[in-house]
């Protein structure tokens, strides 16, 4: 009997052997399909980008309480493809807050369509973003509660 991606416990999932464990929090799953691959059947490096510009976004905003922008890519490093049914797992992990910016790291691991037991590393980014004002003005990101 196969399990559905729902009744997965993300604790019984574990790394393959030789990548590191997420050093960041879940920030989005979904699922690679079709209409989102290159000529050779892999999905499209953008599209990976998109899902992991997604991930930064909604964390930042999350830290800043409000409207963010990307300012920043770096350190982009494409380790494995992406199939079409691989389940993504985008991870973020806030490294450094500034007066206006957050600069995450953002991992993207891949649940293989045929294997859910092991989560595979296939990118990993440093993005930096800047909360804004509703006039898409820099503005400070508050103090952390708590």
């Amino acid at each position: 009997m196969t399990a559905s991606i729902d009744q997965l416990d993300p604790d019984l999932i574990i790394t393959a052997p030789g990548d590191p464990d997420p050093k960041g929090k879940p920030a989005i799953r979904t699922l690679a399909m079709p209409a989102d691959t290159n000529p050779s059947g892999d999905i499209f490096g953008g599209w990976l980008l998109s899902q992991m510009d997604l991930a930064a976004g909604i964390t930042a905003a999350w830290q800043a309480r409000g409207r963010v922008a990307t300012v920043a890519v770096q350190g982009m490093e494409f380790h494995r493809p992406v199939r079409v049914g691989d389940v993504l797992c985008v991870y973020a992990d806030v490294v450094k807050v500034g007066r206006t910016s957050i600069t995450l790291l953002i991992e993207a691991y891949v649940l293989r369509s045929r294997n859910h037991k092991y989560r595979v590393k296939v990118t990993e980014g440093v993005f930096t973003c800047v909360a804004i004002d509703e006039n898409g003005k820099p503005r400070p990101v508050p103090p952390e509660e708590g």
